[in-house]
């Protein structure tokens, strides 16, 4: 099942449609292989997920990775930070043993090599910006570029560009207005909040993506909140059947999930 969403389309008066299932992999689909991975975008394609979300940061050296965290040690037990290390010491560090040993010496994906899998297995792609602290505007700029440049712009949905930072999406909006643009949200970032409409509209959002402890509060201010501006939203990390169709009865447009078969009709 999948919903449509339509966005301004610059090549047309009409507005083009994304068409986003209601389950996209979360980093692949981060609870069977490790996240942000190759192996992870085959293992989300393998289970029949149509969308995946992954994460764009930048090494020292300039170089789009797929990487979450700022640091290392959390995936390749090493110290140090994606933004102080090269890309040619990057790449040689292993980023599944961590998960399990089935997946030693699965590496850190270069970006390019991430695209050339998500294509080649037929996937729609979130691309969510995550720069390292003081390079949001160039994390933007280096990802778009690479992407443009590999993307195809007939034959597969176009991507959904997201970040919680507003510069990245400005640079979006910017370089690339054909690409459709998610605006992220979460608990523990105050400033995504704050006049969050206004933010919105502003970086002509698509879609609006927004962290689950929202829907499960109990005050449901927030929620309240996000249902009124009628943006379509999509929520992030539901790993739970009962919690994802609680959502999508409440009008959740998708849900990214490191277990994308909690639902049979992904």
């Amino acid at each position: 099942m999948e919903n449509i969403v339509r966005f301004p389309d610059k090549n047309s008066e009409e507005k083009a449609a994304l068409q986003l299932p209601r389950i996209i992999g979360h980093r692949g689909a981060a609870a069977y292989a490790p996240e942000n991975t190759l192996v992870g975008l085959h293992t989300a394609a393998d289970m029949g997920v149509k969308w995946v979300e992954i994460d764009v940061k930048l090494s020292r050296d300039g170089e789009p990775v797929i990487f979450h965290d700022e640091t290392l040690e959390r995936i390749t037990g090493t110290s140090g930070s994606v933004a102080e290390t090269d890309w040619k010491d990057l790449k040689q560090l292993d980023a599944g043993a961590w998960f399990s040993e089935g997946f030693v010496d699965e590496r850190i994906p270069h970006l390019e090599d991430a695209l050339s899998v998500i294509l080649d297995r037929g996937l729609g792609l979130n691309l969510e910006i995550k720069p390292c602290p003081g390079r949001e505007k160039e994390t933007a700029e280096v990802a778009l570029d690479w992407l443009s440049r590999i993307w195809p712009e007939e034959d597969a949905p176009k991507p959904l560009i997201s970040s919680f930072q507003a510069v990245s999406l400005e640079v979006s909006l910017l370089m690339m207005p054909e690409y459709p643009r998610g605006y992220l949200m979460a608990a523990d970032l105050p400033e995504t909040l704050e006049n969050w409409q206004d933010r919105a509209a502003y970086l002509q959002a698509t879609t609006v993506h927004f962290d689950r402890r929202f829907f499960a509060a109990e005050d449901g201010v927030m929620m309240s909140s996000l249902a009124a501006s009628h943006y379509p939203l999509l929520c992030y990390t539901v790993n739970d059947a009962v919690e994802a169709e609680a959502m999508f009865d409440a009008g959740i447009v998708s849900v990214f999930s490191d277990r994308p078969d909690i639902l049979d009709d992904l």
